[in-house]
């Protein structure tokens, strides 16, 4: 319980006077981190979170309702944790949820996760990819996308992947300000501003003869 009395001793000052979620996020994140890398399980209680907030909470509202929920209390949301959770989540994740119950802070999980990622990368040195493919990538493709960029930017890279109808085929990389588009939608974008850079061209032309034949 070392690790998480540390841990809940350094996020039992946030208030209710917190001025947002992104920073209640970043408390709770940096106190999860350490009792996470005190146990040696950075990344498998990262992955867990992210689980847990992208696909359970997502899919389950009734859940996610609960845990956010001030007329359910403190006592009620912890058993649900235990019975749907203590069989298959990290130790340190689990007393983390439970602490997080007792703060009123379970709503956060979604900034608590973002902050957490924010900060792992900023640790490792590692920077953020976002995708966008029209469908899901496989993880031949992921792997091909995340080696090529790592050896562009030399760094460490994480994929942040989101599927996105409008993109039609293949995909939209954005790495900061650099964006790599080899999607159909971004083709046809091109194709439709150099003939559009062709009709305008072709109009001043036009122009310039009648002018001289006047």
């Amino acid at each position: 319980m070392g690790e998480f009395e540390s841990m809940e001793e350094s996020i039992k000052h946030d208030t209710v006077l917190d001025t947002g979620a992104e920073q209640l996020g970043a408390t709770y994140a940096s106190a999860l981190l350490g009792a996470a890398q005190q146990a040696g399980a950075v990344d498998e209680v990262l992955t867990q979170l992210s689980q847990l907030v992208t696909e359970t909470l997502r899919e389950h509202r009734q859940l996610a309702a609960v845990f956010a929920s001030p007329r359910v209390n403190v006592e009620e949301k912890q058993r649900v944790i235990d019975r749907l959770f203590a069989d298959s989540l990290n130790p340190v994740l689990l007393r983390f949820l439970k602490v997080t119950a007792i703060r009123g802070r379970l709503a956060y999980l979604p900034s608590v996760l973002r902050a957490a990622e924010a900060q792992h990368d900023e640790i490792l040195g590692r920077i953020v990819a976002e995708v966008r493919s029209a469908v899901a990538l496989t993880d031949e493709l992921r792997g091909q996308i995340r080696d090529r960029l790592s050896e562009t930017f030399a760094k460490q890279v994480r994929l942040q992947e989101r599927v996105d109808p409008s993109v039609i085929g293949g995909v939209v990389i954005r790495v900061g300000d650099t964006v790599f588009d080899s999607s159909v939608a971004g083709r046809l974008e091109s194709m439709s501003r150099r003939a559009s850079n062709g009709f305008a061209r072709h109009l001043l032309e036009q122009f310039d003869k009648f002018a001289s034949a006047t």
